[in-house]
């Protein structure tokens, strides 16, 4: 089957909208019309050779994505054609030890690797396999994937919005709800107001906080962080000064949302004794890490997330739910919809920092 796809051809430079096939669906696998892919940094990590699960072009990004089922391959019971579904960024296998103490984040099932490294051959262009990121590939028209990594959803939730719970929103609340497991009545900082610190920020109100400092380089961005539950905002810069003044000794938790060297030290710095830092951003591949070490005596932790350490058929429902009842806001966090013609002007906005997301449509 023929369709159109952003095609990576080489790092560092723009995608090509191409003409590849792809193939049908084989057992427990699902081929899904993608509706709408949000544009993620991830994906602009990728495009600059920095992403460990890219080896090397030709290459399909995309990844944050929601749509329709059109067919089903053998053995495929718990969807059907006409369903909508979010892709998750993993379809944990429930059977290996991971999985069994319930850390589904980090699967270790025979197809988990492939998957992470552009899943089994599905996409060909001019003969030649097309790798697609993290086995998804959805700047494309279409996606195969296995059926444990689609969450099927109502069919009155709208795609875009929902196509940013695979990937941002997950991260950031589940960095809040399932790493840091912030308490009510706790006080929070937030470093890094972009798609997923936005998100942290949420988090946090679900969690029940009572402060929640957001800090950023960018004034637009500070301001939709106070209007996404921010309570107070800072600049980025001398953070445990600014912090201290505001809560004395520190924030019971700190979330670097940044992956920028040097940040996640201040996040560190800014919290109180037995504080919890969590690392949300992905920093630089092998790049040193330098904390003030005389701060863990105090009992504070420095901890890390993949993806919000989620449970793709446990917290994805629980998001899309919270959405339809007013409690997390999705729309606001969509700065502008665009054809799949204009990925890289997309990919643009959201390197210059313009943007908190832009969506691809379809």
């Amino acid at each position: 089957m023929l369709m159109r796809a952003a095609v990576l051809t080489a790092f560092h430079a723009p995608m090509e909208i191409r003409e590849v096939e792809i193939a049908d669906p084989g057992p427990g696998e699902v081929r899904v019309r993608i509706k709408a892919s949000g544009v993620c940094g991830s994906d602009l990590k990728a495009i600059d050779g920095k992403s460990p699960v890219v080896s090397g072009p030709p290459f399909i990004l995309g990844h944050e994505s929601a749509g329709v089922v059109e067919s089903a391959g053998d053995g495929v019971t718990g969807l059907e054609p006409g369903d909508h579904v979010i892709i998750a960024m993993n379809g944990p296998c429930g059977r290996c030890r991971p999985c069994g103490a319930g850390r589904f984040h980090l699967c270790a099932g025979p197809a988990r690797l492939p998957t992470i490294m552009g899943g089994r051959p599905r996409v060909t262009l001019d003969g030649a396999n097309v790798r697609r990121f993290i086995g998804i590939g959805s700047f494309a028209e279409y996606a195969v994937v296995p059926e444990l990594m689609c969450v099927k959803i109502a069919e009155s939730l709208p795609f875009a919005a929902m196509s940013l719970l695979a990937c941002g929103v997950v991260t950031g609340v589940g960095a809040v709800l399932n790493v840091a497991r912030v308490r009510p009545g706790a006080t929070v900082l937030v470093v890094g107001c972009g798609g997923v610190g936005l998100n942290v920020i949420q988090g946090a109100v679900l969690a029940g906080a009572s402060t929640i400092i957001a800090a950023d380089v960018a004034e637009r961005k500070l301001k939709q962080a106070g209007l996404l539950g921010a309570t107070h905002t800072l600049p980025a810069e001398d953070l445990p000064r600014q912090v201290g003044d505001l809560v004395r000794g520190g924030v019971d938790y700190a979330f670097d949302a940044t992956g920028a060297p040097g940040v996640l030290a201040q996040a560190f710095a800014s919290t109180q004794p037995g504080g919890t830092t969590v690392m949300v951003g992905s920093p630089p591949a092998g790049h040193p890490m330098e904390l003030d070490t005389g701060l863990l005596f105090a009992s504070r932790r420095l901890m890390g997330t993949q993806g919000g350490d989620a449970a793709p058929h446990r917290d994805l429902p629980m998001l899309a739910t919270q959405y339809e009842r007013g409690r997390l806001d999705l729309d606001a966090l969509i700065s502008e919809r665009l054809p799949l013609a204009d990925v890289n002007e997309a990919v643009a906005h959201v390197r210059q920092g313009s943007v908190a997301r832009t969506v691809i449509t379809f």
